[in-house]
């Protein structure tokens, strides 16, 4: 089965998860980051490529993500009030 860019699964009977890549940006909490992720879309009326910054709250078990990391983080089960992604792996320290 073929899947598109920035999707994986593991189980062909279980849903997609989406994947993200970004910057960390905070790594004070306990088990927990925040990834920057920054995406380039053509703004609605003009067109012009334009930057578009989220930040996603992720769930870090073994807190090996510093701050300044490029990591890939995953689309989890909500773990608490704001967390619904989870650390893959830290693509670049």
């Amino acid at each position: 089965m073929i899947m598109p860019e920035g999707i994986e699964t593991a189980d062909p009977k279980r849903a997609t998860r989406k994947t993200r890549t970004g910057e960390v940006i905070s790594s004070g909490m306990n088990k927990t980051i925040v990834v920057q992720s920054i995406t380039r879309v053509p703004h609605a009326k003009f067109g012009k490529i334009v930057k578009q910054k989220k930040k996603f709250y992720a769930h870090d078990e073994e807190n090996k993500a510093k701050t300044g990391d490029t990591v890939r983080i995953m689309e989890t089960r909500p773990l608490s009030k704001l967390k619904r992604w989870r650390l893959v792996d830290v693509v670049a320290k």
